[in-house]
């Protein structure tokens, strides 16, 4: 509860970003840059162009939440299909799409986001692209997994026999078992997808300056290490806490729900 507090005060923030924001983000100075944390009307300090860190990190939290949570939530629902289907219809149907799924298994998620955003040039539509394809397999996975074990219970039969069809049966039946696991699954995902999110920017990938990002941040603020190291790790910071939070949530969603994968 304590890091859904959290989760929902930053994403209050980044929502209300121009009515909180003490700065323009996008406005620098020279005769500004890399102010210490402490600085009188900066205490956060500024950036490599001189732009007011808090500000950056209160709008960066905008793209690094979109980019983090969509992906994930695409996932969500594709993988979700695709399980269930496969899961419930087994045979030749199970076999072809859980093989498909199988060659994604082949690479890393870092290594096939990147070679998927390579692919399809940079940007924040295409990242969101790349991370969604890299965890449609897992969620998938997970749901065929699930509704495997249904399928096979009491009720399910007891349902076929008196003469529900498939569609009534995935829906009232199978769907209300297995999205809760899922669910539950897909949301500790989120912390991975911010991070790859924040990687593909950090590479060039993701987001195009002079957009705030917590990644793009950390990529522009890389040369200035070694003048103002704790200015340089606050977007790395940010992206350590929502990420933890992110899991902390997960497994307590996990354990209010007593599911069992």
């Amino acid at each position: 509860m304590a890091c859904l507090v959290v989760l929902a005060i930053i994403l209050l923030a980044a929502i209300v970003a121009p009515l909180i924001a003490p700065h323009d983000p996008y406005r620098g100075s020279m005769i500004r840059r890399l102010r210490p944390i402490g600085t009188d009307g900066y205490p956060l300090g500024t950036d490599e162009l001189g732009r007011d860190m808090l500000t950056r990190l209160i709008y960066g939290g905008r793209l690094s939440l979109f980019i983090g949570i969509l992906p994930v939530l695409n996932a969500f629902v594709v993988g979700t299909f695709l399980g269930v289907l496969a899961g419930f219809a087994g045979g030749k149907t199970n076999m072809t799409i859980m093989r498909t799924i199988d060659v994604f298994y082949a690479f890393p998620s870092v290594l096939l986001a990147i070679a998927i955003s390579g692919a399809l040039g940079a940007g924040i539509f295409n990242s969101i692209v790349s991370l969604t394809i890299v965890f449609i397999p897992p969620i998938a996975r997970v749901a065929e997994s699930v509704t495997t074990q249904v399928r096979n219970l009491d009720f399910v039969d007891a349902a076929r026999a008196s003469g529900a069809g498939a569609f009534t049966i995935i829906r009232v039946h199978i769907l209300g078992n297995v999205l809760g696991p899922v669910f539950v699954y897909a949301t500790g995902l989120v912390s991975v997808s911010m991070i790859l999110a924040s990687g593909l920017s950090f590479l060039g990938l993701g987001t195009k300056p002079p957009e705030a990002e917590w990644g793009l941040m950390l990529n522009t603020l890389r040369t200035a290490i070694y003048v103002q190291p704790l200015v340089a790790a606050l977007p790395g910071a940010m992206i350590f806490a929502v990420s933890i939070c992110f899991n902390l949530f997960s497994d307590g969603l996990r354990s209010a729900m007593d599911v069992k994968l």
